[in-house]
């Protein structure tokens, strides 16, 4: 694609040099369009990659300010990133429509309905106190729920059961290893993990220290910046970047383990992400380098049995959903399956394994009807597997699909957990 940015831009500012290059990468191919889920359900090319990477060009080359057609386009790409795992000239789509989101929140004043609930999630989501006390506020008006419309409504019926009022995983301690030690790693504390389903971060727990490793819950580390970086606010994303970098330098570990795996990609871009900021640069690319999802870190300490696994386990169909973050964000594609099949599980995939489910962070509260139609999509294609249990690695995934079926919804963390030694999932036991 040919790029015409003024000189002085591209010599005075790496961020328009860094999307010039990813423009000029791109070749019009297509093939993105075909695994693009808005551009599947919405046929229109405004709504596949493509066609928002022709907006973000105009926009971006000509400095000018988000017009209403943009702000519409680039507000329903979900940033599942399977355009990047398509892709076959290599077009960086991520770090591009993050610069359109920022130049976006810069440049673009929204409606006050928009407006307010980007502030409402900007403010509860990384704050698990917060978060935790408004799903509670929302869970005890559920019955309202369906009578209030648009994105209100949508955050109103995402409190769908009680969250959890407490969880070990609250406050910073260090858990220590059963056996000989092998390694010792910072456990990522998720923000709304812990309200959502706390038994998630106690499940990884058991299983690592049962494994010899020594697992820190770091003091200071906080949200990992996913949220709002996705709603154009960079400058917090970075602060809470700094923050987490700082903390996880200090705690001295050797790997920074994360079980929801849309923070996992966020953490591994932190050294992209804080790589203008010489005091810190060097810290956030050795902080990235040691990000791994759970699963990574689980393959290389070689799961054993440590009891013998209920006859249970080999009776089960576990249909296997791959979350987009950890798929093509990660390009982590088959592993969470090699390792549920050779713990015992007989596990299954959907057709279009490919395309979102509709969860992506705050997607299902700004994009309401468009998630609600990709959850429906994917949960039809579940359903047709006929599994006893669905797996993912991302507990926002988890939430959004338990709105639309009746199977029962785990992490892969637990099942692996059960396989091992652990207990049966809460989940399977009701």
């Amino acid at each position: 694609m040919q790029t015409n940015f003024a000189p002085d831009r591209l010599d005075t500012d790496r961020l328009i040099r860094e999307a010039n290059d990813i423009l000029r990468t791109c070749v019009h191919c297509g093939f993105c369009t075909a695994t693009c889920p808005t551009y599947v359900l919405l046929g229109d090319e405004l709504d596949s990659p493509r066609g928002r990477i022709y907006l973000l060009k105009d926009m971006l080359e000509n400095d000018r300010p988000a017009s209403p057609t943009v702000v519409k386009h680039i507000d329903r790409c979900l940033s599942c990133l399977s355009c990047i795992t398509t892709c076959p000239s290599g077009v960086d789509y991520m770090h591009l429509v993050d610069q359109g989101r920022g130049h976006i929140e810069r440049t673009y004043r929204r409606p006050l309905v928009d407006r307010t609930v980007r502030r409402l999630l900007a403010s509860l989501i990384p704050n698990t106190g917060r978060f935790r006390w408004a799903m509670l506020a929302g869970w005890l008006a559920s019955p309202l729920a369906p009578l209030v419309p648009g994105r209100l409504g949508a955050m109103a019926r995402m409190a769908g059961k009680r969250p959890a009022l407490r969880s070990t995983i609250d406050r910073p301690r260090v858990f220590p290893a059963r056996g000989e030690p092998r390694l010792r790693v910072a456990l990522m504390r998720n923000c709304v993990q812990p309200a959502l389903d706390p038994e998630i971060d106690a499940a990884t727990v058991r299983l690592l220290t049962r494994h010899g490793c020594e697992v820190v819950i770091a003091e200071g580390q906080g949200c990992c910046g996913g949220a709002v970086q996705h709603l154009g606010q960079t400058d917090a994303a970075k602060a809470y970047a700094r923050a987490n970098v700082r903390a996880w330098t200090a705690a001295g570990v050797d790997r920074i383990v994360i079980n929801v795996s849309g923070c996992g990609t966020t953490v591994k871009d932190y050294g992209h992400m804080l790589a203008d900021e010489p005091d810190i640069a060097a810290d956030a690319a050795a902080i990235s380098a040691k990000a791994v999802d759970v699963t990574e870190v689980l393959a290389e300490l070689d799961l054993r049995e440590t009891a013998a696994p209920p006859d249970l386990v080999r009776e089960l169909v576990v249909a296997y959903h791959s979350a987009c973050s950890l798929q093509h964000g990660q390009q982590i594609k088959t592993l969470p399956k090699e390792l549920l099949e050779a713990a015992g599980y007989h596990v299954v995939t959907p057709v279009d394994p490919h395309l979102c489910c509709g969860s992506a962070g705050t997607y299902a509260i700004t994009q309401p009807d468009l998630s609600r139609q990709l959850r429906t999509r994917k949960a039809e294609t579940l359903a047709r597997l006929e599994p006893d249990v669905i797996v993912a690695g991302n507990v926002g995934c988890l939430n959004h699909l338990s709105a639309e079926t009746e199977t029962p919804l785990v992490h892969t963390v637990q099942l692996l957990d059960w396989a091992t030694g652990g207990p049966k999932p809460p989940e399977l036991s009701r």
